[in-house]
């Protein structure tokens, strides 16, 4: 990739997690002074030390390099800088009633204010956060409150603003971070012609992908769409699992069959949709747009329904044994990471262990110890070699790569509940498979 001259000669990341670190060390690899901010001391600590406090392939050697060149360091308030990208989490308002979950946009708020003593004439403000529709409005107005001083762009209406702000969602995949933040389109939405232009300018100096203008209304509901899309897919997946199920179908041997037809790919079912963005952003849109969102909302309710259902063919099989033990393959929200936010896996695990009489053991080869939530319900983490032999009841909750590599034998004369087709996978690789019993939901 040919670099860029940098109008920026110090960048500002707001937020060290899944999306905000790597794109600060990218951004640092391009020979900019980049200043990371996080609330969180160990993360701050651990990145100045060169080191990583999450799973990402490459991250670490990175970071490493970065760190050592004198390009990144990490601070746990904001110092002034010309360009501030916000990636702070926007999760869903806690112990609301409602059956359409409230965004909580308070971590935007706080980084905006945190940023506002430090900012000065000329500098650009981005958020990437997943957001509902008019957060980058409400992003302005925050900025606006704090510093009076300043002019901030106000969206379809004409004047010369200090500060320039744009919306800009992160499109990653976990485990493929690195490269996904070069290669992928960029969507960027600015409050104004000025503000896409000086957003522009950032994303030019690492993004290889197209970055594409629009506003910063549309650039919100582009990344909730998207991910909209993927949640109804899936849901129809899942709804298929389900009448397979009922009818007695095997559900990998029907998708596998309706997919030789070629206009048609339908997804593969699991326990449900996890991670911090396909079991989320369809909410912002339902809460913004409810009486329209029907399919939408639906599809939400059957991905949310899977873990429950999951866990009730567990709790079936369990009563053929006495004092059973059970296996859960996988704790992450996708294979291969070590990510468990809104885990189905994890919303199993968490189901079975309120039923007493069983003893539950988890295998997630990308993590080293359990959620304090899951050690204090007397649940273990075993290795696949050491919960294999002793298990009545395997349940594959996730299709990590290393699970793969499991010799049909082990699984003989044990009660297999596979979420995620992975017993068809292991059929491949066998002469013969058939000395276990399988429930594929």
């Amino acid at each position: 990739m040919q670099r860029r001259k940098s109008p920026f000669n110090r960048i500002s990341v707001i937020g060290l997690g899944y999306i905000g670190l790597p794109t600060a060390t990218v951004i640092a690899s391009r020979g900019i002074d980049v200043i990371g901010v996080d609330v969180a001391a160990p993360a701050v600590d651990a990145v100045n030390a060169g080191k990583v406090h999450i799973t990402e392939p490459g991250l670490e050697r990175l970071v490493n390099h970065v760190v050592n060149a004198g390009r990144l360091r990490a601070v746990t308030c904001p110092e002034p800088a010309d360009a501030f990208v916000i990636a702070v989490p926007t999760p869903f308002v806690e112990g609301t009633s409602s059956d359409v979950p409230a965004p909580d946009l308070s971590y935007i708020q706080a980084a905006a204010e945190s940023i506002a003593p430090v900012l000065k004439h000329g500098d650009l403000v981005i958020l990437e956060s997943t957001s509902p529709v008019g957060t980058t409005e409400k992003l302005s107005r925050w900025l606006r409150d704090a510093r009076t001083d300043l002019a901030f762009p106000v969206q379809d209406q004409p004047g010369t603003a200090d500060v320039h702000i744009a919306y800009c969602p992160e499109r990653i995949l976990p485990g493929k971070a690195l490269e996904e933040l070069i290669s992928n389109d960029r969507i960027i939405g600015g409050v104004s012609d000025a503000c896409s232009q000086a957003a522009l300018n950032l994303y030019h100096l690492f993004v290889e992908g197209d970055c594409i203008v629009t506003d910063a209304r549309t650039a919100e509901l582009s990344k909730l769409t998207e991910n909209a899309y993927r949640d109804v897919n899936i849901a129809f997946a899942n709804e298929m699992a389900f009448i397979c199920d009922e009818l007695g179908v095997d559900v990998w041997e029907l998708i596998r069959l309706a997919n030789r037809h070629p206009r048609v790919s339908i997804l593969n079912p699991g326990p449900g949709v996890g991670g911090h963005c396909i079991a989320v952003d369809p909410w912002f849109i339902v809460s913004g747009a409810p009486q329209q969102a029907k399919l939408i909302t639906q599809a939400r309710k059957v991905n949310d329904a899977r873990p429950a259902y999951v866990a009730e063919q567990v709790l079936l099989a369990a009563q053929n044994y006495t004092d059973p033990v059970i296996a859960c393959l996988g704790l992450a929200f996708k294979p291969d990471i070590d990510d468990l936010r809104e885990s189905p896996a994890m919303e199993v695990v968490k189901e079975l262990s309120e039923h007493a009489g069983s003893q539950l053991l988890t295998v997630e080869p990308n993590i080293t110890k359990l959620p304090a939530e899951l050690e204090l319900k007397g649940v273990s983490l075993s290795s696949l070699d050491e919960a294999l032999p002793c298990a009545d009841i395997v349940v594959v909750l996730v299709d990590h790569s290393s699970f793969l590599a499991i010799d049909s034998n082990q699984l003989a004369g044990k009660t297999v509940i596979d979420t995620r087709g992975l017993l068809p996978r292991l059929k491949k690789q066998a002469a013969s498979v058939d000395n276990y019993t399988t429930i594929a939901d």
